[in-house]
């Protein structure tokens, strides 16, 4: 187990998230502006290597009936690049809808856009993070025998 740093790629902006140790809890960590495919893989690089992560996930644009969406080639060279450029390994995961669900959170807030334009990405990128954990986290068993003694087992 260790840190797991996820990335929602953008052709403006990439959203950074990482995972606690235990691989449970994404969180939000930076939003970088990086305008060039080369520049954004070297900087995600980077801060795999500063927060010691084990893995980087990449959001993977899928439509909604699973196929890859209109950004999957340029995620696929990002992917590329990122793999020329750190040893760690790199999955793609499923963004269906990340940044959507992101956007509607904080129109609710009532956030404003300036603000929404500064947060969205590093969010996206923890959504897709958390999902990610989820899906590979085992679900605890709803009976732990350190719970109780045999006279109380059914």
């Amino acid at each position: 187990m260790g840190k797991i740093l996820g990335v929602d790629f953008g052709d403006r902006r990439t959203g950074l998230a990482v995972s606690d140790e235990s691989e449970l809890i994404a969180f939000p960590r930076e939003t970088l502006e990086c305008p060039l495919l080369q520049q954004a893989a070297a900087a995600v690089a980077r801060a795999a290597e500063a927060v010691g992560a084990v893995r980087i996930v990449v959001g993977y644009p899928l439509r909604l009936d699973g196929s890859p969406g209109p950004r999957a080639d340029r995620t696929n060279e990002f992917i590329a690049e990122l793999s020329r450029r750190t040893p760690l390994p790199v999955e793609r995961w499923d963004e269906r809808l990340s940044t959507c669900e992101v956007e509607r959170v904080l129109l609710a807030a009532d956030v404003s856009r300036a603000r929404r334009k500064g947060v969205v990405d590093k969010l996206a990128a923890q959504v897709i993070l958390q999902s990610y954990l989820d899906a590979h986290t085992p679900a605890p068993s709803a009976f732990d025998d350190d719970d109780y003694t045999d006279e109380e087992a059914p």
